[in-house]
Order: structure tokens, then sequence, then C-alpha cells
């Protein structure tokens, strides 16, 4: 699953160029798009939930989450009235870091306005990785699909970009498989997330300021 794509050749985007050409083939007629996150430590400077979650206020972290509710809701209106839908599937590892920890309560804001997203314990997928781990890639229809690209600091760094058809078709397959094999996102997240205590960053425990 996915050997071709690790032998593809993709065009190399910076980050402001990567967001240009997907928001450009986004309303081109592409049918749906599925995303695939299998990365464990991202760093999301400019998100003020994340900024929350970074600085060890987990309550406001989750809070401003939860503002985001609107905004995700409009991001699928738009959406529809194109015609595409989405899927996400989020592999997640265990322990469950605290970046993915802080990500699913963002996630789950967006399953509760209607997104679609399951969650793929990676233990589950430990004969599909004996060789390298599924790609962290974005799939456009069968138009185009990015593999998304980080700095050391897992801050995002663009994408690479591929317009093979045929390796496109194996990788939406490789997703499909995947996705078959994921679990629906709230019965994971209330008995995985629900109850976890507040991540610890950079080693402090998360908290309130003025638990601190």
């Amino acid at each position: 699953m996915f050997d071709s794509f690790y032998t593809g050749t993709g065009e190399r985007l910076d980050r402001p160029t990567y967001h240009a050409d997907l928001g450009r083939i986004y309303t081109s007629g592409i049918g749906f798009l599925n995303k695939l996150e299998r990365g464990q430590h991202f760093a999301e400077r400019g998100f003020a939930s994340w900024e929350a979650f970074a600085e060890g206020d987990w309550e406001r972290a989750v809070r401003l989450a939860d503002e985001g509710r609107e905004e995700h809701a409009q991001e699928l209106r738009r959406a529809s009235q194109l015609g595409i839908s989405h899927r996400r599937l989020r592999v997640v590892e265990f322990p469950v870091t605290p970046y993915v920890q802080w990500e699913l309560f963002v996630l789950r804001v967006r399953v509760e306005v209607g997104d679609d997203i399951t969650v793929l314990d990676a233990r589950v997928i430990a004969d599909v990785e004996e060789s390298h781990q599924v790609p962290e890639v974005v799939v456009l229809g069968d138009a185009v699909m990015y593999e998304v690209v980080y700095d050391d600091d897992g801050n995002a760094d663009g994408a690479k970009r591929y317009t093979d058809r045929s390796l496109i078709r194996e990788t939406n397959m490789g997703f499909d498989a995947l996705y078959e094999r994921g679990e629906n996102f709230q019965a994971f997240f209330e008995r995985e997330i629900a109850s976890l205590a507040p991540p610890r960053v950079s080693g402090a425990p998360t908290g309130s300021r003025g638990s601190r």
C-alpha cells in the first residue's frame, strides 16, 4: 500500500504557492477531498487555540477551539455548494502526544458541524508501515495530490505536488482501505481522549494560567 507514492516525482512548492494552488484546484470541480494525517508532533503558529496550548493554557486552548465552530461550518457549507465531499483520516499513536490530544479537540468541533473524520490507531496498520509510514497527504479528486512538508520544528513548509493520475488513483485506493479500518471519531474521542488529564507542554503541566 502506497508503494508507488514513495517513488513518484513531485514538484516542490513553498507554502504560499501550495495554498494558492490548492485554492485554485479546489474550485475546479474536483468532487472530493481526502486528507490523511500521520504526524504526531506539529506546530501551528498563528492559530490562536494552538498558541494557547503551546503556552500551557489548556482551558483557553479548548475554548478557542470551540469558538472556531462557525468558521468550520462555513467551510463545509462552501464545500457543499461546490459539490465537494471531505474525508479526513487521523492516525493516532499511543501514548497520545500532547499535540494530537489538542488537535482532537479541534477535530471534535469539526465533526460536530458535519465534517467526516475517522480515527485510526497506528497499531492497526503496523503491517502496512513495515517499510515506511503512510504519507501525510491531501488529495483533490483525481486532479492533484499534495504531500505536506514540514520543517524540523514541525511548522508547515509547503508541499510536494503530484499530478500523475495513476499515482493519485493508487493513493486514493490506499486511503479508502485505511478509512474502512478506521473508527468513528466520537466513539474514539469519548473512550481515549475525553478523560485524559491536560497534556504536558515543555515538561510543565498545562492548565489555566491562574493554576500554574
